[in-house]
């Protein structure tokens, strides 16, 4: 066929540029968009709520590092998956979302699923949204957003086409580049300001975020002979390994890190915005220069006025730089002092949320060196992300920036749709749970093997703390749970209730090897029970 209705070229288009799986959920006004789906040999997932699929394409990218696609219907559908968008937006996540939207609002009102500024509202949660009004507009649109993609910051897109568009026919698009996916090529690095001041340093502290994580084997090892202490972000945990003697960990929210920040004679800040939800103060503590290296412009214009400032891919700038430095550097940080403030630093957390450490370390036992997470806004996670080892990078994910509930459950599912037989365990609180508990639905229905941790304090926990430590009786923390078990069961899915660490490990290993997810209610005082 020389033509087709554009809705159907579109996925052609997408599986011509690398797309293999689709989040979404079809609709009368965007139904054109589902025509090519199996024709152009994609893999559909079938989300419950657009929440769920957005979630799922964010899961997906995190995972795999591809470009996560949904499509949604205009209205209601577009709404639904805002929030997701913006927890893209928030993380650097890249996603395309696709949807329909009406021919025409300004003359005729009351129509079905209409909005008074599609594109605008969209335009809040994410880093652009526009209009394709021609097959050209959509198709140079499509290859603008992928691009940015994979050269730039990753962010989420939206473009939105009018149903008639989708409808009518048209050609092709153009065949994908011959250099498609474009890499970008390093530019001149200027690396001698980064190597002389090195060079010059005797105490050099590095702070590592996501960003670094690209291409971290690269320059990986010339790093280790600097002997530099690190710190990395909780989106940059693994980009050191854990048992690095002179990494911090992700521990830059600890109060005690300032100090340890102001000891250093030189920071340098790699792929990282810095932000509050890394740091949870104004500023970092540091005394001495500060270098940032970034794709990001804003971030090498913020608050923390960094001296130097470079714009550069963190992989190719930071190999050559390092190598530039021949032998083993000597530097004042000593291995010792390393290990007895992180050591002081988990007993600050364990003290701060008891109970949670000790399941912490039983899952670490549990599981396989290369599981990947994804968690929710709960308990359990605010203490593990500090503390549970990592040997190597983007292999836990959570809804950092944005912080929304509901994320880890349908992002796990996307994540584990993208990495395959690797291992994938979601860990959600008792509430947090709730807001997605359709998209269980998904994994049953796809036999996902998936561990799904409830921590159940029956209780919006963190929230009652909060209310505690600001004097305001707690209000409205406390609500009445279903019975988890049986509502995994009632959509298909295995159910367990370990009562002790023993019985918590072993239940995770056979979760692990399951057809289909398993629901594990983990009460929160299991560690006491099992002391």
């Amino acid at each position: 066929m020389t033509t087709r209705p554009l809705g159907a070229q579109i996925s052609h288009m997408l599986k011509d540029r690398g797309v293999d799986v689709i989040f979404g959920i079809p609709g009368v006004h965007n139904q054109e968009m589902y025509r090519g789906i199996e024709e152009a040999g994609i893999t559909h997932v079938l989300a419950r709520h657009e929440q769920g699929a957005g979630f799922m394409a964010d899961g997906y990218a995190r995972a795999t590092g591809k470009p996560g696609v949904a499509y949604v219907i205009s209205g209601p559908g577009l709404c639904n998956i805002m929030t997701p968008m913006a927890q893209a937006y928030s993380d650097s996540v890249p996603m395309l979302v696709i949807s329909s939207v009406l021919d025409e609002t300004e003359a005729k009102r009351g129509q079905l699923h209409q909005m008074k500024d599609q594109e605008g509202a969209a335009a809040t949660v994410c880093d652009w949204s526009v209009t394709a009004r021609t097959a050209e507009a959509a198709y140079q649109l499509i290859d603008r957003a992928l691009m940015q993609m994979q050269t730039g910051v990753p962010s989420p897109k939206h473009i939105q086409v009018p149903i008639a568009g989708l409808e009518g026919r048209a050609q092709a698009a153009p065949a994908r580049p011959a250099d498609w996916p474009m890499c970008p090529e390093p530019v001149p690095l200027q690396c001698a300001t980064l190597t002389e001041q090195l060079k010059g340093a005797k105490r050099p502290l590095f702070i590592f975020g996501g960003g670094a994580a690209r291409g971290v084997a690269h320059w990986l090892p010339h790093f280790q002979r600097l002997n530099a202490a690190s710190f990395t972000t909780y989106a940059g945990r693994g980009v050191v390994p854990d048992d690095s003697p002179l990494y911090f960990g992700a521990t830059l929210a600890r109060p005690g890190s300032v100090e340890v920040i102001a000891s250093a004679d030189l920071v340098v800040a790699v792929g990282t915005r810095l932000s509050e939800v890394d740091l949870w103060r104004d500023h970092l503590g540091h005394k001495a220069p500060m270098v940032r290296v970034d794709l990001d412009h804003e971030v090498l214009t913020d608050r923390h006025r960094a001296e130097t400032r470079i714009l550069a891919d963190a992989s190719a700038h930071l190999t050559e730089s390092f190598a530039q430095i021949t032998g083993e550097k000597q530097t004042t940080w000593k291995a010792t002092e390393v290990a007895k403030q992180r050591a002081s630093w988990r007993a600050e957390i364990d003290a701060e949320r008891p109970g949670i450490l000790p399941v912490a370390d039983a899952l670490k036992a549990a599981v396989p060196a290369n599981t990947m997470f994804y968690s929710d806004m709960t308990q359990f996670a605010y203490a593990a992300k500090e503390v549970y080892p990592m040997d190597r990078p983007g292999h836990w994910h959570h809804p950092y920036g944005f912080g929304t509930l509901g994320y880890a459950l349908p992002a796990a599912i996307g994540g584990k749709i993208g990495v395959g037989d690797q291992p994938v365990i979601a860990i959600l609180g008792d509430y947090g749970f709730q807001y997605t508990v359709q998209e269980l639905a998904v994994a049953v229905e796809l036999e996902l093997t998936l561990p799904i941790i409830i921590w159940d304090n029956g209780k919006l926990g963190e929230i009652e703390d909060s209310m505690v430590r600001a004097q305001i009786a707690p209000n409205a923390v406390v609500q009445r749970n279903p019975d988890f078990l049986k509502l995994a069961e009632a959509y298909g899915a295995a159910a367990a209730e370990p009562n002790d660490l023993a019985e918590f490990k072993s239940t995770i290993q056979t979760a692990l090897k399951a057809k289909g997810p398993t629901v594990i209610r983990v009460k929160s005082d299991i560690a006491l029970t099992s002391s």
